[in-house]
């Protein structure tokens, strides 16, 4: 096509090439575009269910740190703090998003966004780009940029041997340094990554930037688990305790009891016990007779070997002997605390007294057996059990004890049996049955499910009442691909026996 004298044919068989070319070069160009849309579409995703996940171990850094461990504590008061600085920089760059594709319809049919008329970048051009070079909304920006990597850091600083890792990375992830271009120029960084870009290119890369934020946010997270965690296993957090069948005794009684670690674990091997008894089975069993009236002190000491070295742990407790009965024993079954809407067994006795001469009322209240009793909380933070009993010499004697009342802890969503992330075909999860159960609560608890929504990729949210799919869920399900995550939430379950409805736990059903 080049050289020499050229026929009025060739000339017009060159054109048509050249239009040819120019045709395929236009249609790549929307490939591209749409490429950069489906990309984004799959890190929007992955982003919802980053912050599921981080959502869950918040919440193990908070029960842990509820059930009174000051390590879980230390950890899930930092969590939250990186939970906030994590959600007011994701949801600035998600404002970004919203008005960069202010002015773009959606369309009706897919529900999309139109990626192949999104070619144009005149909105960022023009907002944060002047003639001096970067405009005060651009600067704005990159402050902002700043602000999020200094409040992190601010955090993190206290242990960098722990944090370091993910320090860098944050530096790496968000580095705003000038970059040199093709010509070798250093140029600002929102110059050389969005000046002149197309806006679904800059909606990719801002859906990137939230991608970071939630990895970031993610590995703080694993880093607070795993440390906490082996703080509250190392031996030198244990506390010897001192328990003993009963708290006060006759003079010339029998003491008996055992002296147990305030952290249980199977595993533990104890080199050494010193104290008022011996080991057995891998715990201290006491032996001895009570004094005389009055409080009495027990002491010692375990020994653990922990990375080669003997570590000691001394243990004291005091019991008191006196001549007769004065205060009562009342103790949950199987917790501390009570629960609201179940009925929680105690035992409820008085010192020497016989159950018959035993009586002890609360709200709730009512008694099984013997000292066997039943406690069914309604409402109210605490519960007071009032106990009076009558001695052998006819003298009357009371004492009362204070129970926190505590919800029902909310249950997990499941489907097929699975909780979490399930993966399977999407002709399973039309026959699924969503269902909604505690999991380590120590009550059998059933639950059933009120109703539930399903979100399919691409399809409107849909609303389903019951644990079973729905037509129109079911007409949602068979329009999922593979490889789509189907989000099963807001999951409503009511306690059988109680009108108690709780939220329980998203699923995602990953299409196989």
């Amino acid at each position: 096509m080049a050289g020499g004298k050229l026929t009025p044919r060739q000339k017009m068989i060159n054109l048509m090439y050249l239009v040819f070319i120019a045709m395929l070069a236009l249609n790549m160009s929307k490939e591209v575009l749409s490429a950069f849309g489906l990309m984004n579409e799959k890190l929007e995703e992955s982003n919802q269910t980053a912050q599921m996940s981080n959502a869950s171990m918040l919440a193990a850094l908070d029960q842990k740190a509820a059930e009174g461990d000051m390590q879980f504590k230390v950890a899930a008061d930092k969590a939250h703090k990186v939970e906030v600085i994590t959600k007011n920089f994701y949801e600035f760059v998600e404002q970004i998003k919203a008005d960069l594709t202010s002015k773009v319809k959606v369309d009706e049919k897919t529900g999309k966004l139109p990626y192949e008329q999104m070619d144009k970048g005149d909105y960022l051009d023009e907002k944060w780009f002047n003639p001096e070079g970067i405009s005060p909304a651009g600067k704005e920006v990159m402050a902002t940029i700043e602000k999020y990597k200094s409040d992190l850091k601010a955090i993190l600083s206290d242990d960098p041997k722990k944090f370091g890792s993910i320090i860098n990375d944050l530096e790496k992830k968000f580095n705003l340094s000038k970059v040199k271009n093709k010509d070798g120029i250093e140029i600002e960084y929102l110059d050389y990554h969005f000046k002149g870009f197309p806006s679904v290119a800059s909606m990719l890369k801002f859906s990137a930037w939230q991608n970071d934020v939630k990895k970031i946010e993610t590995d703080i997270y694993n880093s607070l688990l795993g440390k906490a965690a082996l703080q509250a296993a190392s031996y030198s957090n244990f506390q010897a305790i001192v328990v003993l069948e009963k708290n006060a005794y006759f003079s010339g009684e029998a003491v008996k009891g055992k002296v147990v670690l305030g952290k249980y674990d199977e595993n533990v091997k104890v080199k050494d016990f010193k104290g008022p008894g011996k080991l057995e089975n891998g715990q201290a069993v006491i032996s001895m007779t009570a004094g005389g009236v009055g409080e009495q002190s027990i002491a010692g000491s375990f020994t653990f070997t922990e990375d080669g070295k003997d570590i000691p742990i001394p243990f004291k407790g005091t019991y008191v002997v006196v001549p007769r009965p004065n205060s009562a024993t009342i103790s949950a079954d199987k917790m501390n605390v009570v629960y609201r809407g179940l009925e929680n067994p105690m035992t409820i006795s008085f010192a020497g007294v016989p159950d018959s001469k035993v009586k002890a009322s609360a709200a709730g209240l009512r008694q099984v057996s013997g000292g066997k009793y039943i406690i069914k909380p309604e409402s109210g933070n605490e519960v007071v059990i009032n106990v009076n009993a009558t001695l052998d010499d006819g003298k009357p004697v009371s004492d009362k004890k204070v129970f926190r009342i505590k919800n029902v802890p909310p249950p997990t969503g499941f489907v097929r049996g699975e909780d979490d992330v399930v993966k399977g075909p999407a002709s399973s999860l039309e026959k699924s049955v969503v269902t909604a159960s505690p999991k380590d609560f120590d009550f059998d608890v059933k639950f059933s499910v009120v109703s539930f929504t399903i979100k399919v990729p691409g399809q409107p949210t849909v609303q389903v009442n019951g644990g079973n799919m729905s037509p129109a869920a079911i007409a949602a399900i068979k329009k999922a691909q593979r490889g789509d995550q189907i989000s099963i939430a807001n999951i409503l379950a009511r306690m059988e026996g109680s009108a108690l409805t709780l939220k329980a736990s998203p699923v995602i059903y990953e299409v196989q």
